[in-house]
């Protein structure tokens, strides 16, 4: 892992100092598996392989028309603000019951966590005891995630 972000940011620091004309970088792992970017391959080095790298697009983002080119429509159907607002009552209830679920999901996936850890109460960094555990923290952490967009989406809704 570690060698993977020395040699990522290193070959980011490689890619910066190159001249703009530059096309060709080459990796190359030496006997030690050190890993070495180049635009040039030195005599003698072995493992070296090009590196295919694409352009940068130099072309501005595409302007987003704004709303007053855009007009509505006159036929484009529409409701009353009076519909709108039973609509928008009836979506905070939907919400407000799917939140009640998981949290009941969320209590639920806790206490089924917690069993597991008191189980086999053994070394935490023990490899066999964490993978046990895995999809019950998972669980959790999703019905947490889960909580928190509907309590998002809940705030949008005021």
């Amino acid at each position: 892992m570690m060698k993977t972000i020395l040699s990522t940011s290193l070959l980011a620091n490689v890619l910066l100092v190159l001249p703009v004309g530059a096309q060709q970088v080459y990796k190359c792992v030496d006997a030690e598996e050190h890993v070495t970017y180049s635009n040039v391959v030195k005599p003698g080095s072995k493992n070296c392989n090009p590196i295919t790298l694409e352009p940068e697009s130099v072309l501005p983002a595409p302007a987003r028309p704004r709303a007053a080119s855009n007009p509505t429509p006159a036929n484009f159907p529409s409701v009353s603000s009076a519909e709108q607002s039973a609509r928008d009552n009836d979506s905070r209830v939907i919400l407000a019951q799917e939140l009640e679920r998981e949290q009941k999901a969320l209590e639920q996936a806790r206490k089924e966590l917690e069993e597991q850890r008191a189980r086999n109460p053994g070394d935490m960094k023990d490899p066999k005891i964490l993978d046990r555990l895995q999809p019950y923290e998972e669980r959790v952490a999703q019905h947490e995630r889960n909580i928190q967009a509907l309590n998002k989406e809940i705030g949008n809704q005021r």
